[in-house]
């Protein structure tokens, strides 16, 4: 069964980091100190599992102005297209409403768009680099 839930323990975030390193770090080739930077600590964390292998995982941010900016979802490769990402969306954006925020703001990589679109997110700022890879800003408002 697959689960996607906030980060409760060490042992979660770590798993959550090992889903970002090869998502992110090994596929992607993300420089190691952009992808694991100084808002770890602050950040809420998400993994999603199968059974016992993380699989999944993302984070949010508080923001000034009742804003989560969310950050870092990634699924395995062998797990695309089975709504993990999906999971993971709906856990930070339920724990985020119950933070108090107004609003999710997202820098999606370009080939995410369509994705976070089915989401209700909207573009909201010309293509840019990070990391060397193309992304556009989207924004949700939630009540």
């Amino acid at each position: 069964m697959i689960v996607a839930h906030k980060v409760q323990s060490k042992k979660h975030y770590e798993d959550a980091l090992s889903v970002r390193r090869t998502v992110f770090i090994e596929e992607q080739a993300v420089p190691p100190d952009l992808e694991v930077d100084e808002f770890e600590d602050s950040a809420v964390h998400f993994v999603a599992y199968d059974e016992l292998r993380p699989i999944g995982a993302g984070r949010f941010r508080l923001l000034p102005d009742a804003i989560a900016k969310v950050e870092r979802i990634c699924v395995l490769p062998d797990y695309r297209g089975k709504h993990i990402g999906n999971s993971l969306m709906d856990e930070i954006e339920k724990e985020a409403k119950l933070q108090g925020c107004r609003q999710l703001k997202l820098n999606s990589q370009t080939s995410a768009i369509p994705f976070y679109e089915k989401r209700h997110y909207t573009i909201s700022s010309p293509e840019f680099m990070d990391a060397g890879i193309p992304h556009k800003t989207m924004i949700k408002e939630i009540d």
